[in-house]
């Protein structure tokens, strides 16, 4: 699936919006993808899945025990991906701020994971939910994403394969332009900043 696919999968499902962003990570910005949006249909939540699968060297794909995604933004895509691979889909929640496992999900000690996300920002939350692997006794081997947004920033410890990566700008709380400024924020993520 080539970048310009990837944009018109957002694009139909009205998932690209326009206007002033609190992101998750805290930074401010004009652009905003509703992955939940991109998401929700489920034929079309298969066809990114299987393209980021794709995007993966055959050798690493198959190393995967499971699949891991941080909630709420990548149990869907994570789910789909571990389909995609035929591999279980865990999910790690917040419940006290920090990242842990629930619902009985647990890794075998030395489990290889592909961690999952929908989109990487800063990479913060994606680091944490490495450390919630290891912490568990995986081992991530590989991060995929369906939209890497950091401008190339975002550094790990492993292969990242994000499908697509788009540089929309993004502000710090004293580097917001005075027309985005001027503007009502929005805070759509599911994570308090």
């Amino acid at each position: 699936m080539t970048e310009d696919e990837v944009l018109a999968e957002f694009r139909a499902c009205d998932a690209l919006l326009s206007g002033h962003f609190l992101l998750s990570s805290g930074r401010h910005s004009a652009n905003y993808l509703q992955c939940a949006r991109l998401l929700m249909n489920p034929e079309r939540a298969g066809r990114i899945a299987f393209a980021m699968v794709q995007a993966m060297p055959r050798e690493l794909r198959a190393r995967i025990d499971k699949v891991v995604s941080p909630a709420m933004g990548g149990i869907i895509i994570g789910h789909e991906v571990g389909r995609a691979l035929g591999r279980d889909a865990l999910f790690l929640e917040r419940p006290t701020g920090t990242f842990e496992f629930r619902r009985g999900f647990s890794l075998e000690p030395g489990d290889q994971v592909l961690m999952v996300e929908d989109v990487v920002t800063t990479g913060l939350s994606s680091r944490e939910a490495m450390a919630a692997v290891a912490a568990a006794g995986g081992e991530v081997i590989a991060l995929a994403s369906i939209v890497d947004r950091s401008g190339g920033e975002a550094a790990f410890d492993v292969p990242f394969y994000p499908l697509v990566a788009l540089n929309f700008p993004t502000y710090g709380e004293g580097e917001v332009p005075a027309d985005l400024a001027a503007m009502p924020v929005t805070k759509p993520g599911s994570r308090a900043a």
